[in-house]
């Protein structure tokens, strides 16, 4: 399948900026089932200084922002070909090691209702990847997707509590309960293509977990499925603070309003 990808991200800062630097994770990865045909990215107010590989293999742009500015706006667009594999992402790559996907972070520390899910999970006879996904069910059927009951600074444990959140939520909650367990899980960031519309209002995001026998397998708790050709991985890490769209430093103001504009669709091999 492939996928033609707009996304614009404009934020405007409460006043003029004397000094900003941006770190952008937006260019997809290049990995099994993917391949990145082509990808474009623009600046209005800022300027690209360097594009590295980070620790967990993801494409970082780091921009700084044109002194006296109060907007920036960034531009990525490119197609994706992407191709049916179940889900699994296969072998390990980046420079931290497995065990490192074991140990918690302050957002995916779980606490007793984690364990609670934990819990009421049945551990499938078929193997791994069956129990995997009876976690997944376990932790939709606990915690409601709803928009706007928290914010990318909410554990892991506090959605759980709480019953309500987002696809970060979910993944994050799949994550800590994973580690729980002794399975090495990580948060994805990217794309999803949506059945029923073009226009999306924010990026996607779901889990992935070691499997011996397979290597890296996603579950999209969200959706209750594995992703398949419709999604497109942009980066990873242990959390969501390891892979966020944009992360940055400004100083003598702050960021007052961030907005994001995405489109994904399917085009023909011939477009």
């Amino acid at each position: 399948m492939r996928l033609k990808i707009r996304h614009t991200t404009r934020y405007r800062f409460a006043h003029e900026v004397g000094y900003a630097i941006q770190r952008l994770r937006l260019t997809p990865k290049e990995t099994q089932g993917q391949k990145i045909i082509d990808w474009q990215m623009v600046y209005e107010n800022a300027r690209e200084e360097l594009v590295y590989d980070d620790q967990n293999h993801n494409h970082v742009t780091l921009i700084t922002v044109e002194e006296g500015a109060s907007e920036v706006v960034v531009g990525c667009s490119g197609t994706v070909e992407t191709q049916d594999q179940a889900g699994v992402v296969g072998r390990h790559a980046g420079h931290l090691p497995l065990w490192s996907f074991l140990s918690y972070t302050d957002l995916t520390r779980p606490g007793p209702k984690i364990r609670q899910i934990i819990a009421k999970v049945e551990r499938s006879e078929e193997g791994m990847v069956e129990t995997l996904h009876n976690l997944s069910a376990a932790i939709l059927e606990t915690v409601e997707y709803v928009t706007g009951a928290t914010n990318s600074t909410t554990t892991a444990e506090a959605a759980a509590v709480a019953g309500k959140g987002v696809c970060q939520d979910h993944a994050h909650i799949f994550i800590a309960a994973a580690r729980a367990i002794d399975i090495p899980a990580r948060y994805v960031s990217g794309y999803l293509m949506m059945d029923d519309r073009i226009e999306q209002e924010a990026t996607h995001a779901w889990a992935e977990a070691w499997v011996p026998s397979l290597g890296w397998v996603g579950f999209d708790v969200s959706n209750g499925i594995s992703p398949d050709p419709r999604y497109v991985r942009v980066a990873t890490g242990r959390d969501y603070r390891d892979a966020a769209p944009v992360t940055g430093i400004s100083f003598d103001t702050v960021t007052e309003d961030f907005h994001v504009e995405l489109e994904v669709e399917q085009r023909s091999a011939e477009q």
